[in-house]
């Protein structure tokens, strides 16, 4: 019974241990945005998620749902500017663009992309919980916050 009762408690402290650690890294993701957002004179929204965005070009007035596919833009850098990802990296094709269903992306893209109409543009700073988190992605260390210029391009079903 001793033993089961000290691995109980061992469990509850590394549980609540875990909780602590994904709250803390929120707060250090949301500081390293706000200081990102001083940084480069943004005029960000924040979002109850945690995701805060820009709206260069608003777009048009039907947005796209989590069910529909989009057609996008973008360019993924982290906070220091280097560029891990997007549709013009080799910046040879400007115009080239790809396709996905909203709802197989990063839960950041979920809840951002949907901010932007049609030709809607802008910026997505995106806290590590909602982008890759402790897993990291090629080019990025675990817990990177992730800057995402966007163009929604097109959306359908």
């Amino acid at each position: 019974m001793k033993q089961f009762l000290l691995l109980l408690a061992v469990t509850s402290l590394t549980i609540m241990s875990c909780g602590e650690d994904i709250v803390n890294q929120a707060e250090v993701d949301r500081s390293i945005i706000l200081d990102y957002i001083e940084a480069n004179n943004l005029n960000a929204i924040e979002d109850p998620s945690g995701l805060f965005y820009t709206i260069d070009v608003a777009g048009m007035a039907d947005k796209p749902t989590l069910s529909d596919s989009v057609q996008v833009k973008y360019k993924g850098m982290r906070t220091d500017g280097f560029v891990f990802d997007g549709t013009n990296v080799d910046g040879t094709t400007p115009d080239k663009t790809v396709t996905f269903l909203l709802d197989n992306l990063i839960t950041g893209w979920e809840i951002g992309i949907p901010k932007y109409g049609v030709g809607g543009s802008g910026l997505l700073l995106i806290p590590s919980g909602l982008g890759y988190g402790s897993n990291g992605f090629p080019g990025l260390p675990a817990n990177s916050v992730l800057i995402f210029e966007m163009e929604l391009v097109d959306f359908f079903q």
